[in-house]
């Protein structure tokens, strides 16, 4: 399943593969009175409401600022965006300090896209991280024995084994480098 996801997303915009969809929808919510206090029991609030686990929520707050708008100054009040994110289901809550609703959009995924999520990690905890980073230095273990066990550790082999690894070096050295620079 990883291999096949892998696949996916390698030639998703060569081949114009369609990995997947999320389907969106919006709603608004009215506050209830007295109004969350912050971001926390906001993210508290649409727990209970909505029937979701919002432990796990990315929380964003953003302090009011004044801006210029066609040369006046405006002021704009702070805001809340709370995020909460998993294989299967988007959940995106903005709140504008002052207003007596909140914009709720929750994106569900089809069973394409949750498998490219899965691989991709996101939306998921540190134990799935974990197991994706073991089965990639695995699969990078596998790759170095398996040229060692080809080069026989002798001859013209494992000269053309050490300028393979060499050159590819030399290359990611050089993406980097264009990357970073």
């Amino acid at each position: 399943m990883f291999g096949f996801t892998g696949i996916l997303l390698n030639h998703r915009d060569v081949m114009k593969i369609p990995i997947g969809r999320m389907e969106p929808r919006e709603i608004q919510l009215a506050l209830p009175d007295p109004r969350p206090a912050d971001p926390k029991a906001l993210a508290a609030w649409l727990g209970q409401t909505l029937s979701v686990d919002t432990r796990h929520a990315r929380i964003r707050r953003e302090p009011a600022r004044t801006l210029i708008w066609q040369d006046q100054p405006v002021q704009q009040p702070a805001s809340w965006q709370i995020n909460i994110r998993n294989p299967q289901h988007l959940l995106s809550a903005d709140y504008w300090e002052g207003n007596a609703f909140v914009t709720v959009k929750q994106s569900d995924a089809n069973l394409l896209q949750t498998l490219n999520n899965l691989h991709k990690g996101t939306g998921m905890g540190v134990g799935w991280v974990l197991l994706i980073d073991t089965l990639a230095g695995g699969l990078i273990l596998l790759s170095v024995t398996g040229t060692l066990l080809w080069t026989r550790l002798h001859g013209s082999r494992l000269a053309a084994a050490g300028l393979g690894f060499g050159s590819l070096t030399l290359a990611t050295f050089f993406i980097l480098q264009a990357i970073g620079g």
